[in-house]
């Protein structure tokens, strides 16, 4: 990012179009500049003549000339960002925020919670604990998705499992005639991990109803408040605290954020909106 000029986007060209499921797809880009990134932080994402959205980098951080992000259909931008093709020029601006505290996980158990689109930030985070493999006592992963067919990563997540570094349950709300795995909410195989609950760590990212639900689970199970981190990319627009459209109490999730600890805004009324 040039910090003189944050209002800056980097012309980057897309050269990779990965479909993942039917309503979200992946963009590899090359900027023409690097833009080192921290796991959890974000960027926002220019397509020319149509206006730009934040999204957090789904890729791998220490890949500075190339950048995915992964992206739902939700709106203009995103069905504009949805019909980019190899080739097109957009821009990047960023990153912006705070990531995830990686440093304070070194040597700890952490569990990963995931659901949905929030598989995106997840998988720059799973980057980084298997590039430094070894660093964390023990690694654990919890992800849920509607359907099977809603999973993204589908073929990453086949290779997490089998790992020996993590240990990986997968869910979905509802199976089919292809699912081996279990069935039920992303809540439902949290019980029984062993684990020091008490000293763990917990990351959550997902739907807010997912989110709203995980964390409560957690706090029951025995975690800390102050262990479990939390990706809050809500509302965010201008990216750098000047519109005000995602603030949580005093705090801009574009600045303070997005990962925050669920002691710091527990007590904020809507935070799941």
């Amino acid at each position: 990012m040039s910090v003189s000029n944050p209002y800056r986007p980097i012309e980057s060209k897309v050269i990779e179009v990965i479909t993942e499921t039917p309503t979200i797809k992946t963009i590899k880009m090359k900027p023409k500049e690097e833009i080192p990134f921290k796991t959890g932080q974000f960027i926002e994402l220019t397509v020319p003549g149509f206006g730009e959205a934040p999204f957090t980098p789904s890729s791998r951080p220490w890949i500075k000339d190339v950048m995915e992000v992964t992206v739902m259909k939700v709106g203009k931008v995103t069905d504009e960002i949805h019909n980019l093709k190899k080739g097109d020029t957009v821009g990047l601006r960023g990153p912006f925020g705070n990531g995830y505290p990686l440093e304070t996980f070194i040597g700890q158990e952490v569990i990963i919670v995931g659901g949905g689109c929030g598989f995106a930030p997840i998988r720059s985070l799973m980057y980084e604990f298997f590039d430094r493999s070894g660093q964390f006592k023990k690694l654990f992963f919890r992800g849920g998705c509607k359907t099977p067919k809603d999973f993204l990563y589908k073929k990453e997540t086949a290779e997490w499992v089998k790992r020996d570094d993590i240990n990986v349950v997968l869910t979905v709300d509802e199976g089919d005639g292809t699912w081996k795995g279990k069935v039920g909410l992303v809540t439902t195989i949290l019980d029984g991990i062993k684990m020091d609950i008490k000293n763990g760590y917990a990351v959550v990212c997902g739907p807010p109803i997912m989110m709203k639900f995980a964390t409560k689970k957690l706090i029951d199970m025995g975690f800390k408040d102050t262990n479990i981190y939390l990706s809050m990319e809500r509302n965010m627009s201008c990216g750098i605290g000047k519109c005000g459209h995602c603030r949580i109490g005093p705090y801009y999730v574009c600045k303070d954020g997005p990962v925050f600890q669920y002691s710091t805004i527990k007590n904020y009324p809507d935070i799941w909106d």
